[in-house]
């Protein structure tokens, strides 16, 4: 039996047909000189990576976002995708933010004491002041959903960050918390990141980069199967794996009429 409805199904395949099908009417490659490239892989070749490349950025770009939100909506969830989180951080609690975060930075790797999530969200309830609702430099959420009366705020990542992207998006997610807090003291909230797919499957996500910095153990970190069943509020993952595929196959004489453009 199918978890996902039908509806939801055909939603969420009509996102993707579209964004596919206007990437092959508009796509133009940023770069049209690139002769080491040519001369050692050959230009054909390299532009049909760059096209296949330029559909992987609209993924990141958008795609996630959506399907996410239509996931979400589906079950009942309040959820918005480039949400905007207003508020103002006292120096107080920025300053406790910012040496917060370089303690994790520059732990050492035989000295990693896991990250406890809660403890973290209650320091900054604790020393934010009221605030006025003004915007921010980190005020675009990727993702908001409101879970049980839990404000989720998901930054949506690449599979493989590298270490600095990652000490970049844990300094996001302390200071959304912050945000929240200074307009609502008493609100429940989490951020967390949200990774697509994993792409060490089946092994579990280890990347080395991660640890020291997040709470693995208490949902900081949604990888995969893990972030789509959240959102979507049941065991979802395969049927939406289905939902690709099936809009994929759709779209392949589409596909290979462009690809045919680089042979």
């Amino acid at each position: 039996m199918m978890a996902l409805a039908i509806a939801t199904a055909n939603q969420i395949s009509e996102v993707l047909k579209k964004a596919i099908r206007d990437k092959i009417k508009n796509y133009a490659p940023e770069t049209k000189h690139m002769p080491f490239q040519y001369r050692l892989i050959g230009q054909k070749r390299y532009e049909m990576f760059s096209f296949v490349h330029s559909l992987n950025t609209t993924f990141g770009m958008s795609i996630w976002e959506q399907v996410a939100v239509i996931l979400a909506q589906s079950t009942g969830y309040h959820a918005e995708r480039q949400y905007e989180l207003l508020g103002e951080i006292d120096d107080s609690t920025e300053s406790l933010i910012t040496q917060y975060h370089s303690e994790l930075k520059n732990r050492k790797k035989d000295n990693l004491i896991p990250i406890n999530k809660s403890s973290e969200i209650e320091q900054i309830r604790q020393s934010v002041k009221p605030g006025k609702p003004l915007k921010d430099d980190d005020s675009i959420i990727d993702l908001y959903v409101l879970i049980g009366g839990v404000n989720n705020y998901f930054d949506i990542t690449a599979a493989k960050p590298n270490k600095k992207e990652f000490a970049a998006m844990k300094l996001k997610l302390l200071r959304w918390t912050g945000l929240k807090l200074s307009q609502e003291q008493n609100a429940q909230v989490f951020s967390r990141l949200a990774i697509p797919y994993n792409p060490y499957h089946p092994k579990k996500y280890n990347r080395w980069t991660l640890r020291g910095l997040y709470d693995l153990g208490g949902g900081e970190v949604l990888v995969g199967e893990e972030f789509w069943n959240y959102v979507g509020g049941a065991n979802i993952y395969e049927d939406l794996l289905d939902v690709f595929q099936e809009t994929g196959e759709e779209l392949r004489p589409e596909l290979d009429k462009k690809f045919a453009e680089f042979k």
